[in-house]
């Protein structure tokens, strides 16, 4: 088949499938694996060139509706009759989901279970320490500085934080994004802070730009220390990938690689 991904979270889906090879162009963002870095470039997400792929006749385009905008692309797909698939998972469930119904599309069914089931098996050894956990630490997520969002209940993000023994302090919003304020960070005090920045690489996160903000130094994440400027590969891309950040966030937050033990 010919492929093309508009999305760096499904061009990730596409290689835990073992369908790299078929790709034949992919949105600017997307940049994992090394080897879709050379493929042709359609440009970003939000303003993808549809005449482009159009030329490219793919059989399928595997779309997303992951972040506000991405609508206007989804609308000239089916202008134009081009196939294409739009997933849009705001949970582990959903990602799954899509993993199996992009494997079938595709004809790698088995491939597809066989790596949900893997999937699943690491988010129960998680769900199983997270559950002898008896002091959830607090988390306040950060994926936009200005103004402020933060995901809410039905978010990947607070699902990481419970399977890796924390809360997020967002959670009781029932959207899975929330635009609020830095007001309201302050008065949730949180015991640590996680920043990841959509489309921002962590060395671009500059700490400066935190400590201005109002209060800061009184909060009682800054006070101790706890402040973690995060890899938004691993944290804003729902793919499969999230694993290898809820594996991350474990060992920030209990200074252990694997959750063998109960922490406290």
């Amino acid at each position: 088949m010919r492929l093309v991904s508009i999305c760096p979270s499904n061009t990730e889906l596409v290689d835990y499938l073992g369908l790299t090879e078929q790709l034949v162009a992919v949105d600017d963002f997307s940049d994992w694996p090394e080897r879709v870095r050379t493929l042709p470039k359609l440009g970003p997400d939000l303003s993808i060139n549809m005449d482009m792929v159009e030329e490219l006749k793919p059989d399928l385009v595997i779309a997303s509706l992951s972040v506000p905008g991405m609508e206007k692309n989804i609308a000239e797909l089916e202008r134009r009759n081009i196939p294409h698939v739009v997933y849009n998972p705001n949970t582990l469930e959903d990602i799954a989901e899509d993993l199996k119904d992009l494997g079938r599309r595709t004809g790698v069914e088995k491939r597809a279970d066989y790596l949900v089931s893997q999937y699943k098996e690491l988010i129960n050894e998680y769900k199983t320490f997270a559950a002898g956990v008896k002091e959830k630490k607090k988390l306040y997520w950060e994926w936009w500085p200005k103004p402020v969002f933060t995901p809410g209940k039905q978010n990947w993000l607070t699902q990481i934080s419970h399977l890796a023994g924390a809360v997020n302090v967002f959670e009781d919003m029932e959207q899975p994004s929330i635009q609020t304020t830095w007001e309201d960070v302050i008065k949730r005090d949180p015991d640590e802070i996680c920043i990841a920045w959509v489309g921002v690489t962590k060395q671009k996160v500059k700490p400066e730009v935190l400590e201005k903000r109002p209060g800061w130094s009184e909060l009682r994440a800054v006070k101790a220390n706890k402040v973690h400027i995060l890899e938004e590969h691993l944290f804003c891309r729902p793919s499969p990938r999230l694993i290898d950040g809820l594996q991350k966030l474990h060992q920030v937050l209990w200074k252990q690689k694997q959750p063998t033990q109960t922490a406290n």
